[in-house]
């Protein structure tokens, strides 16, 4: 836990302004984007505190799918349905304006507005799936 790290706030519900979205992994939480890039835009966070993407190792691949299945079982209650519609990923440092691992989960894809579809781009030099 980081006391000055506002994910770290957020994962022990120390932020009375974000609400959590109900999530069935009581090691990672999600909540809705302050600046959504979609009509669905959602983070998912590890509860423990951990560093960016780049401090990922191959033994935190079952960590990243566990957050992708947060991410979409979210958008399926929040009625939607087309998963080939969404985009996943992480901000590339220093391109991450926080540094807690946290994926982002947009959706539609499709609807991504002219900033958004560059801000997200799919394995760009900032953002990877």
């Amino acid at each position: 836990y980081d006391g000055k790290c506002v994910f770290c706030r957020i994962a022990r519900r120390e932020e009375p302004g974000t609400a959590l979205l109900p999530c069935e992994d009581e090691d990672l939480v999600c909540f809705r984007d302050i600046k959504p890039g979609a009509p669905h835009h959602y983070l998912v966070v590890p509860v423990k505190h951990m560093g960016n993407c780049k401090t990922l190792k191959t033994e935190h691949i079952p960590l990243v799918k566990r957050m992708m299945e947060v991410g979409k079982a979210v958008l399926q209650k929040n009625s939607f349905t087309d998963l080939s519609d969404v985009r996943m990923g992480f901000h590339w440092p220093p391109f991450c304006s926080i540094a807690h691992l946290h994926l982002h989960v947009l959706a539609p894809a499709s609807q991504l507005g002219f900033f958004s579809r560059i801000y997200y781009r799919i394995n760009s030099y900032w953002f990877i799936t």
